[in-house]
């Protein structure tokens, strides 16, 4: 089983929240993160896009949320991970 590094993010006002980074791509010049909440098996999982300006100590994750983009990163997503398939 593979290890997955725990990242926390702090929603504004709200309780801290844990994923696993299961992958990251760059496309664009913008960074992508796939994520899920459990660290194995079946899990709820998120396209994520770094939105911070270069320089920036954090980064700034936002959901990909717009479908054609979020079809394209899933896309990219499935070919690295080939045990993967992503349901929108």
């Amino acid at each position: 089983m593979a290890k997955f590094e725990k990242i926390t993010f702090r929603p504004d006002g709200e309780e801290p929240v844990d994923f696993y980074v299961l992958e990251q791509t760059r496309i664009g010049g913008i960074n992508y993160i796939l994520v899920t909440d459990a660290e194995s098996g079946d899990g709820e999982a998120l396209i994520m896009k770094d939105t911070s300006k270069d320089g920036e100590e954090e980064g700034v994750f936002v959901i990909v949320s717009d479908d054609d983009e979020l079809a394209a990163v899933a896309g990219v997503f499935e070919n690295m991970l080939e045990d993967v398939e992503l349901q929108q």
